[in-house]
């Protein structure tokens, strides 16, 4: 790529007809140029590929009829023709959009007819000027011009410096670049005038034409300095990588030859032995294809695949390509399922075995074994298992092929982004490889697994794709028997696999995928469960990862109880497990330390081995107004929270803390709005919300809280702050509520039971739409609860608030 565009031959023509035509403009020669008149109308030369800059004298080839005619006119007449560049140079016959704004008035110094037949004229740049309208096309572009003002050229010391920069960069370009002529550097060394220097380098060097335009454009001579600099130092970089890639490929050249020599003779030797490497291999392969159960339309395709793979040289860079791809194609399970076991209660005893509760999924675990055993084949359900961490949704997919006798096989989706991770690349990329799916299925050999989707909620995206959109096809029973991975590009079929997504929550997922899943939902255990959780799986697991015997330890219950109750907030077992993994190590290290303990586990001991105890959210008793208890859903589980209100005097302003969102700070705004305008039923005084202040506070600030479901807390904690009357005793409350005081239903409805009877609660409120949700709950999770069904907001200060006011009471 030549740095300067010196048309050598042109030049010469020129400097051999005259060196007059050539002149290296001095300060002077250029001041005197300027204060020529620009004319008020010019004939315009449109220029395709150059730009023209004042001073400068460039040969230029004419082919249009139009522009030939305009120079043989302008040659005869004054010479001065206005010279513009063309904004996109395939347009034969440009109109005033496309050329650029700003062009040069210029004078023809000489015209002749080359060897060839074309006509060049050697032109002179004057002085800028603006293109206003053009007044004629025929029989060539005339327009009305005026003058383009710039700035004179800066004397200081700086601008100086960057001139000899300019300079000194144009001089290593032209030492670099073997297509520029040494003349050139002579030129160059003998400008004097800083201003026609930029204008030389500017129109000889190698740059698009809407870059010289910019430097063109310019009215600042020292900011047209920097442009060309900048311009200048790419192209001395591109020309420095070029030269240092032409010295290296000379090299490499070299040595490839060598190796060819080399790579020939070593051929020769083993077609003495019985043949290369590469032969053994394809009849490795042919061999391997003969026990594949592969359709037609794969083999055909492994038979095309593999005879082009044998025409490769294996020295050629598509020569990896290729056997990956053919590797890949014999790898694949294709037809391969293992079979599936029909004892459906062994199944049950092993789904049993490995998990305490999950009703649910065990259940539709064997309704699909059971229509399976009926009817011999059918497409696999796609289930989605949703609900709080640590309640066994991902080790529950390790039961079911075991039940089922099918290959296992994870695949983690949290934080994927990548839509190729999905369907794979396009085996055109340099280290393509298939989608996660089918790479997962040539580890297990099979095409029918159990296949995990793990955290389907935390799948991302970026601007890589979107692999939530890919996963539809995946998903789909109607769309993943011809499953299309990009690398293999070839219909797989995945309807017989058993997928098994797992989720914290569907907020996140898309709605489409969510509509392809079948739902089911695991809460959290109750004490109960989680201490037979610890019994039946935990306690014997820990025991036997420590090296130890049953009869080395013994966790009684009332101490598992204890850790359930004092040492974790979940609603899973993962913390569970760590605490009585804790409690097992101290044996365990007992033991190895020859030091006596106790067997068995009391109380007492466990808070000398665990230490200090979680500050549990209880019931807090109702001595103060304007304090309820309310229950919230959280991703791990439910948790229940005060609602606190305070009076203060002041004008009747509601202040909102805790760290509140938006839908929360609404529903206190609602239930203000509400106490108001019903002020007379709940017996407060009108000149109450104006004469006091309403603060409403919700503890633990650091964590954000937001949802509709605390609506009727905060209600009934303001007129209870209002009347200073008592909150009846171990009550709680969720639902939200309206302008004309309905309640509505709420979600979370098993996890806030929970948390309910972890803290001690007796009575729930909630809105008589949940009671469906409770029916659903298994009777065990409600012993011990009484829950009351309301429908308007009066119902519930009916039961939520006793006629009694607390102790010290205020006036409001």
């Amino acid at each position: 790529m030549s740095s300067f565009k010196f048309d050598k031959l042109g030049l010469e023509s020129a400097i051999d007809e005259g060196a007059e035509f050539i002149p290296l403009m001095t300060s002077e020669d250029e001041e005197e140029m300027e204060k020529e008149e620009t004319p008020e109308s010019l004939p315009i030369l449109p220029l395709r590929n150059t730009v023209l800059f004042p001073g400068v004298v460039i040969p230029i080839t004419v082919g249009r009829d139009k522009s030939i005619s305009l120079i043989q006119d302008a040659n005869k007449g004054d010479k001065n023709i206005g010279v513009i560049s063309q904004t996109d140079d395939t347009v034969e016959d440009p109109n005033k959009e496309q050329l650029f704004e700003v062009g040069t008035v210029a004078r023809i110094l000489k015209i002749f007819k080359m060897p060839d037949g074309n006509t060049t004229a050697i032109i002179q740049g004057k002085k800028r000027f603006r293109l206003n309208e053009i007044t004629e096309f025929e029989p060539y572009i005339r327009a009305t011009v005026e003058k383009y003002d710039v700035s004179k050229v800066p004397k200081d010391a700086k601008f100086n410096a960057l001139v000899h920069s300019i300079k000194d960069m144009a001089l290593r370009i032209i030492e670099q670049s073997p297509n520029i002529p040494s003349e050139a550097s002579f030129a160059i060394k003998n400008i004097e005038s800083n201003s026609f220097l930029i204008n030389f380098i500017a129109s000889n060097m190698n740059a698009e034409v809407y870059q010289k335009q910019e430097v063109l454009k310019e009215t600042s001579c020292r900011r047209r300095a920097q442009i060309l600099l900048r311009l200048l130092s790419k192209d001395l970089k591109l020309l420095e990588l070029k030269n240092d890639i032409q010295s290296k490929v000379k090299t490499d050249i070299d040595k490839q030859q060598k190796e060819y020599f080399l790579n020939q003779q070593m051929k020769q030797i083993q077609e003495e032995l019985g043949g290369t490497p590469q032969d053994l291999e394809i009849k490795e392969f042919e061999k391997r294809s003969k026990k594949k159960k592969w359709s037609k339309v794969v083999k055909e395709r492994f038979e095309k695949e593999l005879a082009k793979l044998q025409r490769m040289h294996s020295a050629s860079a598509e020569y990896s390509v290729q056997l990956n791809y053919v590797e890949t194609l014999l790898d694949l399970p294709w037809n391969d399922v293992s079979k599936d076991k029909f004892d459906l209660k062994e199944a049950k005893r092993i789904l049993d075995r490995d998990h305490f509760g999950l009703k649910d999924v065990k259940e539709r675990i064997i309704e699909h074994l059971a229509v399976l055993k009926l009817k011999g084949n059918m497409k696999s359900p796609i289930l989605c298992l949703y609900g709080p961490p640590g309640v066994g949704k991902t080790s529950l997919g390790t039961s079911v092929a075991e039940a089922i006798g099918r290959k296992y096989v994870r695949m983690s989706l949290g934080g994927l982004r990548d839509e190729a991770e999905i369907r794979g690349h396009r085996k055109t990329y340099i280290g393509a490889m298939p989608g996660r799916i089918l790479q997962n299925l040539k580890k297990v050999k099979t095409s029918n697994p159990v296949f995990v989707l793990d955290e389907i909620d935390k799948v991302g995206n970026s601007y890589q794709g979107d692999p939530s959109s890919a996963l539809l096809e995946v998903l789909d029973p109607e769309q993943n028997g011809t499953f299309n991975d990009n690398f293999i590009e070839l219909d797989y079929d995945l309807s017989k696999i058993l997928f098994i997504a797992t989720a914290n929550s569907l907020a996140t997922i898309q709605p489409a995928l969510r509509d392809r899943m079948e739902m089911i939902e695991i809460n959290g255990y109750t004490v109960e469960e989680k201490i037979q959780i610890a019994k039946k799986h935990l306690i014997p697991k820990l025991i036997r990862e420590s090296g130890l015997t049953a009869k080395q330890i013994s966790i009684p219950e009332k101490a598992i109880e204890t850790i359930c109750d004092e040492y974790t907030r979940e609603s899973g077992v993962r913390t569970l497990e760590k605490r009585l993994g804790k409690v097992v190590r101290f044996a365990a290290k007992s033991i190895a330390l020859e030091e006596e303990y106790d067997t068995s586990i009391s109380i007492e001991k466990l808070y000398e081995i665990l230490g200090p105890r979680y500050s549990k959210d209880k019931y807090q008793g109702n001595d103060v107004a304007g304090v309820v208890t309310g229950l919230a859903w959280t991703s791990v589980g439910g948790d229940i929270l005060f609602i606190e209100t305070s009076l203060s005097k002041g004008k009747g302003r509601l202040t909102l803390t805790g760290n509140l969102g938006d839908v929360m700070k609404e529903s206190a705004t609602i239930a203000l709005e509400y106490i108001k305008s019903h002020h007379e039923e709940f017996v407060i005084k009108s000149e109450a919300f104006e004469n006091w202040n309403v603060h409403l506070h919700v503890p633990e600030g650091a964590t954000p809280k937001d949802g509709p479901s605390a609506g009727i807390t905060m209600l009934t904690a303001i007129i209870s702050a209002f009347t200073q009357r008592k909150v009846k005793k171990n009550l709680a409350m969720t639902g939200e509520i309206t302008l004309r005081g309905r309640v509505l239903p709420v979600g979370g409805i098993k996890e806030k039971i929970l948390a309910a009877k972890r803290a001690g609660i007796k009575k729930i409120i909630m809105s008589a739409s949940n009671e469906k949700d409770i029916l659903e709950i298994d009777k065990s999770y409600l012993k011990g609860l009484k829950f009351i069904y309301v429908k308007e907001m009066n119902e519930v200060i009916d039961q939520a608030l006793l006629k009694t006011k607390v102790d010290n009471a205020r006036t409001i």
